[in-house]
């Protein structure tokens, strides 16, 4: 009975611990700051942009986006070709062991591609981020007017729409 009993205490103590190592990716990344961009009514993408911190000791891959909100949903980047900057669909996003990355305008983001409705200040847009390991993560996003993000000289952000042009992102 005594043998038993530890048995069943070890295995329970293994299960317990390996938990963690199971537990899915999706559980293991903080999304901060998430907001979608506005697109005029015939724009024909936005992006959406956001913070994701991975706490556990493993790198992982975020390898897709969902979203009702585009036909079409693609982890982009964007990269110097010969002083042009370029945007590309990439396959993964990689979060390191204990890092944080920023989807942020001018480098990676998440493109809406085809946005079924015009996608304006006010609204909330819902994108459901999947890593590798098939887990998923809804993230609920606000949509910032594009004007509010463009820096003014001086490092300081324009807020009345009188600054700043072009939908580069």
């Amino acid at each position: 009975m005594k043998k038993t009993l530890s048995t069943l205490t070890l295995g329970l103590i293994c299960s317990l611990t390996s938990l963690h190592a199971w537990a899915a990716q999706a559980d293991h990344i903080k999304v901060e700051n998430p907001f979608a961009r506005e697109v005029p009514p015939t724009a024909p993408a936005s992006a959406s942009f956001m913070t994701l911190t991975n706490d556990s000791a493993q790198e992982i891959k975020l390898v897709q986006a969902y979203s009702d909100v585009a036909k079409t949903i693609e982890l982009h980047t964007h990269t110097n070709d010969d002083g042009v900057m370029r945007m590309r669909k990439i396959d993964a996003i990689t979060i390191p062991a204990n890092t944080t990355v920023e989807l942020k305008p001018g480098g990676l983001h998440i493109m809406l591609i085809g946005p079924f409705n015009p996608i304006k200040v006010g609204q909330t847009v819902e994108v459901n981020l999947e890593f590798v390991d098939g887990s998923r993560k809804m993230v609920t996003m606000p949509v910032k007017s594009f004007m509010a993000m463009q820096p003014m000289q001086g490092g300081h952000k324009c807020g009345n729409g009188k600054c700043g042009s072009g939908m580069g992102h």
